[in-house]
């Protein structure tokens, strides 16, 4: 996993109504819900609903499939999995001598 996209996956369950719909889909399991099941539980409308999916959908962190007339979303547990382990990937291995050897690039 890259920064740019661990950055975006972070961004996206940053925001409260996203984090709702992922847990929501995480709680689901497997089968996951479909488009009008999350908007009933979650009392979201519609076009709100598609915006913070189509967030979800861009990061990787949330699957669509048409089934029949339906539109069934899961939660992509890879790529979470991905971005925590990007977050721990040199965990313990020690900082280097020279602080400013490697300068932290921010974003802007």
């Amino acid at each position: 996993m890259n920064r740019a996209l661990a950055a975006r996956c972070l961004s996206e369950l940053g925001n409260l109504t996203r984090l709702d719909i992922y847990r929501l889909l995480v709680q689901a399991g497997l089968d996951g819900l479909n488009i009008r099941e999350i908007q009933t539980r979650l009392g979201i409308p519609a076009s709100t609903l598609a915006f913070h999916l189509r967030g979800l959908v861009n990061a990787e962190l949330v699957v669509q499939q048409k089934v029949g007339r339906e539109i069934v979303c899961r939660a992509h547990h890879r790529q979470l999995s991905a971005v925590i382990e990007f977050l721990r990937d040199k965990c313990c291995a020690g900082l280097e001598d020279d602080p400013t050897a490697a300068p932290a690039r921010r974003a802007g």
